[in-house]
Parts: C-alpha cells; structure tokens; sequence
C-alpha cells in the first residue's frame, strides 16, 4: 500500500507539471484527473490494494497518453514554461551529477557573491584509451534552484557577472577549460557599482580573447544576461530550452503598447513566443548555437540521471572538438568524431585529446572563435559589404593590408626607433656638451659678457612692419562648422528650459535656441535634443564625409508578422537601408571612421544589418589605422523582431572591437539622448573611452522595466549622464558647443601612439 500511495503521489506530481505546461488550463481534462487524484488519496484505505492499484494503472495509462500529445504538439511558450518549472534540472544539479567533485568558489549559498551566478572549480573523468584519466575545468554559470529564495531566479547582478569574469581569468590562467551553464531569464537592471550594462560589456569584451577552449550549454538564455558567460567556441543548447532576445512577455508588452501596470492577453504572449523564434531547433536553423542535446518527453528533470549522463558524454565531446580544431594532426580524431555524431550520446568517444593548449594552439582557438563570431548572423540582412564584392574591391582591400602595414608598423615603427636611439644619442651628448662647456659659461658669467635671452613674441600679426595694420583674429578651426541650422529654429515662439524652476532660466526664443545656441541652455547648460543631421553637418570638416556599405539593408530574417512593412516605412521615410550609419569624415585634417546610431531608424535599434556594418567599419579603421568613433546619436537596444540573430551582435561587434584595439586602434563612444540595453551591454560598453552629451540618458534598462522586474521605484536622473560619470561608467561629460573641439583633442592625447598621424 505504501508503494501504491508513493506512485499516486508522483502522478499528481505530473498531473501539475502538466498543469503548469499548459498554463492551469482544462486541457484534456486535466482538472478532472487531478480531481480523481485527490480523491484517492482520501480513500485510500478505504480501497483494498486490488482496487487502489487498478484506480492508479487507469489514472497513469490517461496521464502518460496526455503527455505524449503534450510533447507532440509543445508550442514555443510552452517549453518556456517547461525551462521555468521548479521541476526542471539547475546547475547544482549539474555539479552534483555530471562532475566527479567540485568547489564552490567565492562562497557558498546565501553568503555567495550573488548567490544567482556560481563558480566551482571542479574534475570530470574521461577515458583515455580505456584509462581513467581526471581532468579539472571551470564550471561557470547560472544557479536557479536549491535555495530560491536568495538565487533572484537566476538573474544575475553586476558583482554577479563580475566574479564570473574573476574566475575565467583564473581558468585562463591555470590553462584549463571553460564550461558555460545558462540559465537566466536575463540580467538584474541595476546601475550601481560595476553597473548591469557596463560588468556584461567587460565579460564580454574578455572573452573575445582567452585563452582556453570554453564550451556553454543553454537550458534558458535571456537577452544580455546570457551573453555574459555565452560567448563561448561551441554552444549546446537543450531540446527543450530557449534562447531569446527577450522575454515573450516583454516582447508582447512591447508589440501591443501595454500600458505599464495593465496585464498583457496571454494570446498575444503566446504569438509573440512562436515569431521570436526562440527554441532550440530555431536557433540551430539560425545558426546561433551548434548542436542540440535531446532531452527526455516534456523536458529533463532533476532526478534524470540518464540525462546527466547525456550531459557528460557531449561535454566531453564539445570540449574535445573544440581543442582538436587548434592541433596540427588532427584529421583522424575529427573525423572519429564526426562520423560517430549520431552515436547514443551517453557513450564516450574515449579520444586521447590532451586539453592543454601550446602557445601556437592558443593562436589558432582565437582565431578560429573570432571567424566564429563574426560570420553570426549574415544572413539576417540583405546586400554585402563593398570590400567583399568584386574583384576589384578584393585586391583593393589586400593592398591597403600591405600598404598600411609598410607605411606604419614598418616604415613608421623603424622611423620611430631611430628616433628614439637619436634621442638617446643626443641626451648622452648633451650632458657631455655641459660639462665641457661648464668653465667656459662660468668664465663667461664672470666678465658679464653672456647674452640676454630674447623676449617670446606673444602675438602673431597679419601684415607685421605695415604702418597702420592691425593685429588680426585668427579663426578658431575647431569652432562648430555653423554649416546647417536645424528646422526646428524656424519656428517663432519660446520654450521654457526643464530646469527653470531650480536655476530660475529665461524662456528662450526658438530660432536662437536651435541657431545660436546650439539647442542649449545657456544658464543650465541643459541640452534640448537635436536631429542627427545636425551633427553630420556641424561636428565633422565641412565636404569631409563619405558614407560607405549603404547596400547592407535592414531584412526580416525571421518573417516577423508586420515587420516587413515596418522597415519599409522606416527606410522611405530616412533614405537610408540601416539604423547605422558608417563613413569616413574629418576632424581638423585627422581621418577617423564613424559608425552612427541615429533615431530616425527605428530607434536606434541594433539588427544583423547594423552589426554587420559596425563590424565592417572597424575592420576598415584597422586596416587603414585610423581612429574609430562610435557616435550614439540614440539606440532603443537590440532588435527585437530579428531575435537571436540580433542578440549575436553583442558578441560579433565586441569581437570587431575587440581586434581593432589589439591592433593598437584608438575607440571613442560617445553616447547622446538615450542609449540602452544590448549595445550598451557589449560593443560600446566595452571602450576604455566612453563620453557623453550633457543630459544624455545611459543605462542597461529603462525605467519602466526596472519597476516592473526589481518592483523598487528609482529618480529621474537614475541614468543621467553625470550619475554614470560618478558611478565610472563613462570618463566624462561633454557640451554639445565643445563637441568637435573635446573630439579633437580626445584623438590627440587617447589612444596608441601607433596611430598613422601620430
């Protein structure tokens, strides 16, 4: 009877994950069979066990038929629903199971560095020509269970992400393997500290290059929460997890324009779930993830053992793909590999595959993970790159590869090291010159015959010996340009300044707030939003500006319903194919390369198309070693209706970065109106130079989703630019009228001293 009681309690275990799956619904009578459930539990002994068991084997026989149509037709929310069941398995379950030992590092549950984000150092056993052979790697992830209450579901903090950064460069350091577990509805919106955006920004930017293989398995990946341990050179991901860019809730807050506070149609969540294209099928179509682990009928548990086994199996063989693609004999094994893929997954393929990695593997594992990375997502727009198409464009990039690198890293770098000998040559000898010439200028001091120094010449004149000229003002050349007035001055009436009421500002008169004035404030300095164009025309040297890539255009990789027709508005109405503009512009004689975030195209937002031309830019700013300056005029995020194939960008673009500035690139961002999310938490978070406009708004998420996720109210000036200076997120504050002068002088004394004008 005790047995009996025990198989009825785990079917009403079922009977409620299958309740949860399909959101407390009726479906196939589901209520009904929880009601029997309940009723045999009270009548228990009041049924012989004959009874009892023919009652259960009936109850069973309709719960598992219920189950198998479940898994057959699982609909997208629904296998988020499965990733978010308290049932489903964690990364202490992992740990437990998959490892042989481990320790925890950083500390341990509640007294954890943010208990949501954990770090072991722990050893996997493989078999090694039918050897035992023990093996430690850095196990690295999310933590969503076993102690709920303080792990905040797996939604990591700032010191969270950090620690996890810690502990990769120990890894790195110890030459060991990374393995990413993810499971994270996203980051914590939090600015303080190290600052939600900014801490992923770092991780990322980081793993770009270290220096050991690391493999990440995905069970749920939300948004920029996953990327900061998801860059990784092979990513698993579980059959019925989800990898998104973001939450179908939060997309369907966003398509239907719920207003905050009212509950969002759970029709629209699940239509919003299915065009996200969020499973693990989509995303291995969409080239995202690398091989998919299959998990058991409605999803892997805690206590399936079978699964953890799985787990090793493909962990082990990840790893070992991952360091065979940097060894120079290899074929065989890859082949061993490639021909057993489809082998019962729990068999090991007991390769002998030693994971220490020389210095020249270590070359080629970052080689390989920057091709990787910056091939993601290039079928999510159309058009090509102009150094990619022709001929003539091809030889043209490989002799600018070679000009460029004679002209300055040989040329100039032996130019400059003579100079630097020279000067060493000249300081000996000067020293020398002094000690011979000592008597004689004491001889001299002596009979007071040394001769009086001339006066510097202060002024320069125009004109000078002429009777009657005067001395004339030189033209400041980097003054605004004043060649463009925005629209707005044309309008005849004032405004009243948002800060009248603290330091009492004057109305100010439109044409000379938008024409003199620059749209700024001239008691408070506040500045007034100001169009793109205005920038374009009055920032750079006048004629300098030559856009390039305008082929690559913004596409709907995913058939997003509406979307198409969305983009078509958003291109007629600015003339342009992307929300990112790139060209070649001038500051004061200096050619620097500009990739432009404006607002016009929708929002700012970051696809394929606009990740593709940011990474070509940086490209074109290496080959040529020009500076590179990332103006934000705006950006609203990463693109939601491209899914994945826009979360990518965060990675693809840092890596882009991330090889300009080892090649000794000068990087500038600077950040104007509002920038948030995804962009912010990657490619330009990641700049050691990081400025923005005076009453510029900077952040990882906007108020609204902060409420909403952290249920705490924050100020209005919680993401100002001067609250991101105090916290160092960003190395300064700039006035609009200061713009091109504060540019130039950034690209004078920031940066390499490799640089081509230098």
């Amino acid at each position: 009877m005790k047995e009996l009681f025990k198989q009825l309690l785990k079917i009403e275990e079922r009977i409620n994950y299958l309740l949860q799956i399909k959101d407390y619904s009726n479906w196939g009578n589901l209520d009904g069979f929880k009601k029997n459930c309940d009723e045999l539990k009270q009548s228990v002994y009041d049924l012989s066990e004959e009874q009892l068991a023919t009652e259960i084997r009936r109850l069973n026989e309709s719960v598992s038929f219920l189950e198998e149509r479940a898994e057959e037709n699982l609909t997208p929310m629904e296998r988020v629903r499965i990733v978010r069941s308290i049932q489903r398995f964690s990364l202490k379950d992992i740990l437990e199971n998959v490892y042989e030992d481990y320790t925890e590092l950083g500390g341990q549950d509640d007294a954890n560095v943010d208990p949501a984000m954990i770090c072991a150092k722990a050893t996997i056993t493989r078999r090694l020509k039918n050897k035992p052979s023990t093996s430690a790697v850095m196990v690295i992830g999310q933590e969503t269970g076993h102690g709920e209450e303080f792990r905040n579901g797996g939604s990591c903090r700032p010191q969270g992400n950090e620690k996890a950064l810690r502990y990769m460069q120990v890894a790195e350091t110890e030459g060991i393997p990374i393995h990413f577990y993810i499971f994270t509805p996203g980051s914590f919106p939090i600015e303080e500290g190290s600052g939600a955006a900014q801490q992923i920004a770092r991780n990322i930017y980081a793993m770009t290059r270290l220096r050991v293989p690391m493999v990440s398995l995905i069970s749920e990946g939300g948004s920029g929460g996953a990327e900061a341990i998801g860059l990784s050179d092979y990513r698993l991901m579980t059959s019925h997890g989800y990898y998104s860019v973001i939450s179908p809730e939060g997309a369907a807050a966003i398509e239907g324009k719920i207003r905050e506070g009212a509950k969002v149609p759970k029709e629209l969540i699940e239509v919003c779930a299915d065009r996200l294209r969020l499973t693990a099928q989509h995303n291995l179509e969409l080239g995202t993830i690398d091989r998919i682990i299959d998990e058991p009928p409605l999803g892997a548990r805690r206590d399936d053992f079978a699964f953890f086994a799985k787990i090793r199996a493909e962990m082990l063989r990840a790893t070992d793909k991952v360091v065979l693609a940097t060894k120079s004999f290899s074929a065989l094994r890859s082949y061993e590999i490639r021909r057993r893929k489809h082998q019962p997954a729990s068999e090991e393929l007991q390769l002998a595959v030693p994971w220490d990695l020389n210095r020249e593997e270590e070359k080629r594992l970052l080689a390989v993970r920057s091709a990787k990375y910056l091939r993601m997502g290039r079928r999510g727009y159309t058009g090509n790159a102009e150094a990619d198409v022709g001929v003539y464009n091809l030889a043209k990039v490989k002799t600018e590869k070679v000009y460029y690198t004679l002209r300055y890293d040989i040329m100039k770098n032996h130019k400059r090291q003579v100079r630097k000998v020279l000067t060493d040559v000249s300081g000996e000898g000067s020293v020398m010159l002094r000690r011979i010439t000592e008597p004689i200028n004491a001889f001299m001091d002596f009979w007071g015959k040394k001769k009086q120094e001339r006066p510097q010449r202060l002024l320069t004149y125009s004109g000078a010996g002429q009777e009657g000229m005067q001395p004339q003002r030189r033209i400041d050349p980097l003054e605004l340009t004043d060649t463009y007035t925005s629209p707005l001055a044309n309008e005849d009436r004032t405004v009243s300044c948002p800060n009248a009421e603290k330091y009492r500002c004057k109305d100010l008169w439109v044409p000379d707030l938008y024409g003199e004035f620059a749209g700024v404030c001239e008691t408070c300095g506040h500045h007034f939003p100001l169009e793109h164009q205005w920038y374009l025309n009055n920032i750079f040297d006048p004629g300098s500006i030559r856009h390039f890539n305008n082929e690559i255009a913004a596409g709907n990789p995913l058939n997003y319903t509406g979307f198409s027709e969305r983009l078509t508005r958003a291109k007629e109405a600015t003339g342009r194919a992307a929300g990112n503009m790139t060209f070649h512009a001038k500051i004061n004689g200096i050619q620097i390369i500009v990739s432009m975030l404006y607002s016009n195209f929708r929002n700012g937002t970051v696809g394929s198309a606009e990740g593709e031309k940011f990474a070509q830019a940086c490209a074109l700013a290496k080959r040529k070693k020009r500076p590179f300056l990332a103006y934000v005029h705006t950006t609203g995020g990463i693109r939601i209706q491209e899914g994945t194939l826009g979360v990518t960008q965060m990675p693809k673009c840092t890596m882009a970065v991330r090889e300009y500035v080892d090649a000794g690139g000068l990087y500038l961002v600077v950040y104007d109106n509002n920038s948030y999310a995804g962009p912010v938490a990657s490619f330009l978070g990641c700049s050691p130079y990081q400025f923005a406009i005076r009453s510029s708004r900077v952040g990882f998420a906007g108020p609204r989703v902060i409420r909403e996720t952290t249920g705490t109210e924050i100020p209005p000036d919680y993401h100002s630019a001067r609250n991101a200076l105090k916290r160092g997120h960003i190395q300064g504050i700039w006035d609009r009228r200061e713009f091109r002068r504060n540019l130039h002088k950034a690209l004078l004394t920031m940066g390499s001293p490799s640089l081509y004008y230098r």
